[in-house]
């Protein structure tokens, strides 16, 4: 009887798989996707941008600026004053020092606010600073 309870135990544990490895790698695998994956940053505004034939794609946008039909301001899905975007973009370029800013101005937009902003940005230490448009 000894020897049949031993052989069902060792036949018992053969049975079992060990799933710890696929687990380790299916982890792995998330946590690789989540950190190679690109996000789409939006201003937090919904904008219809003006056609521009010979605008060019930025290839990394940190910082959008969003500037609505009525003037809002908006960064970073907060709407802001029109006085404050230079405090709010130089405190945004402390933490990330080579963003570059887009502002994305509804066509309807007065270009009198539009370049208030651009000012301001400027002012705060942005090197880059580009002007979204509808280009594909």
């Amino acid at each position: 009887m000894a020897s049949s309870a031993k052989f069902s135990e060792r036949k018992r544990e053969e049975a079992e798989m060990d799933m710890t490895p696929m687990l380790d790698v299916t982890f792995i695998m998330l946590i690789f996707f989540i950190v190679t994956a690109s996000f789409v940053k939006e201003s937090g505004v919904t904008i219809e941008r003006p056609d521009a034939d010979t605008g060019t794609k930025q290839q990394r946008a940190a910082i959008l600026v969003g500037i609505d039909a009525g003037g809002g301001i908006h960064v970073n899905n907060d709407q802001i004053d029109i006085r404050a975007v230079g405090a709010t973009i130089e405190k945004m370029l402390a933490e990330n020092p080579q963003g570059t800013v887009v502002i994305q101005a509804d066509k309807r937009a007065k270009s009198g606010d539009v370049i208030v902003v651009m000012n301001q940005i400027r002012e705060a230490g942005a090197e880059g600073v580009a002007i979204a448009t509808a280009v594909e």
